[in-house]
């Protein structure tokens, strides 16, 4: 199918069944009043998002992180595709997760998007959702569909440059939580939201307790061996740093992501190693197994105090991002450090 012609049977269901404001005419969405009369609206990254009546029908996530919490809020019967994966799904999401097509394990096509008719999208980045993209929002929006984009990647983060984007400020858990709390008022399920909240910071006060990592050095590889991609200050390893209350070895650079020489990160020499243990196949090194033989191997790194005594604490891609799985990072940082013998 066209892009011409994916465009046209889009708009023609957008605005025939899907309760979107703007779309004219009466809404479905409940017996009492028009659809206008139910709208529910947020500020989403310099964005009015705003949908009506039940809210979105036919959603599609173009990134794992917003696919999870949408899967965790119980809304898979009202997804019609997901995209852009790093790992498998959390576990007890995985019946939810089965019932949603997967469009791409990467960024899909915007014509394979709109072959689903979604009446919403949203995304935990703007690389994903924006220029060079899956599509920007602009061009959804002019369909009729209405676009979120995770406040964790627009607010204190400017991402008009190369790489991953640089940190204004650093990012903090509320920032998560109110994601969650966003799509679940965009769906209609503000009290599924509040209790995935309630549960998420229930986990945090219970891996933090009595914690005192405060000598702690850690360091957060994500990917690729050549040119390898490490941590910065602010983005979601630094707020389980500084929840943990423990230092990350490069705090002395706002970049999200920098791609740093192992020379540099030996003289650091950090007391753990945080990793990430990733399923896909995009860079070198992707798994935690490959990120360790590499370490114990290379003449740079085998004698790093880490290395030698295999501090390593595994994480999934998605939790060394900004998603409701940073949670899990902070939970497995702490008991490694625990384990280690280097916190309480």
């Amino acid at each position: 199918m066209s892009v011409t012609r994916a465009t046209s049977l889009s708009a023609a269901f957008l605005c025939g069944t899907v309760l979107l404001a703007g779309c004219g005419g009466g809404g479905a969405g409940g017996s009492e009043g028009s659809a206008a009369d139910t709208s529910r609206s947020i500020e989403n990254c310099g964005q009015n998002v705003k949908v009506s009546g039940a809210g979105p029908q036919r959603a599609v996530s173009l990134n794992q992180g917003t696919t999870e919490i949408m899967l965790s809020l119980g809304l898979a019967d009202r997804m019609v595709g997901t995209a852009t994966w790093t790992d498998p799904v959390t576990k007890g999401l995985e019946k939810a997760n089965a019932k949603v097509k997967r469009l791409a394990d990467n960024a899909p096509s915007f014509e394979t998007v709109l072959d689903r008719e979604p009446d919403f999208v949203a995304a935990s980045f703007a690389s994903t959702l924006g220029k060079g993209g899956v599509a920007t929002r602009e061009q959804f929006e002019k369909l009729g569909v209405p676009t979120y984009l995770s406040p964790s990647d627009c607010e204190g983060k400017d991402n008009s440059g190369d790489g991953d984007g640089v940190r204004t400020k650093p990012l903090t858990v509320d920032t998560v939580y109110r994601e969650v709390r966003d799509l679940a008022r965009v769906f209609g399920v503000e009290e599924r939201g509040e209790e995935l909240v309630a549960d998420l910071k229930s986990r945090v006060a219970k891996a933090t307790k009595g914690l005192d990592a405060s000598d702690v050095t850690l360091l957060y590889w994500f990917a690729n061996s050549d040119s390898p991609y490490m941590a910065g200050c602010c983005g979601a390893p630094g707020l389980m740093t500084n929840t943990l209350g423990a230092k990350n070895v490069f705090d002395d650079t706002t970049d999200e992501w920098p791609q740093i020489n192992w020379e540099t990160v030996a003289d650091r020499d950090p007391d753990v190693l945080v990793i990430g243990d990733l399923t896909r196949k995009s860079q070198t090194a992707e798994s935690a197994a490959k990120k360790m033989e590499f370490l114990e191997s290379n003449p740079v790194t085998r004698n790093m105090d880490a290395v030698k005594h295999k501090r390593y604490v595994l994480l999934s891609g998605q939790a060394m991002n900004p998603t409701i799985r940073t949670v899990e990072g902070i939970e497995k940082v702490a008991k490694g450090l625990r384990d280690f013998g280097l916190a309480k």
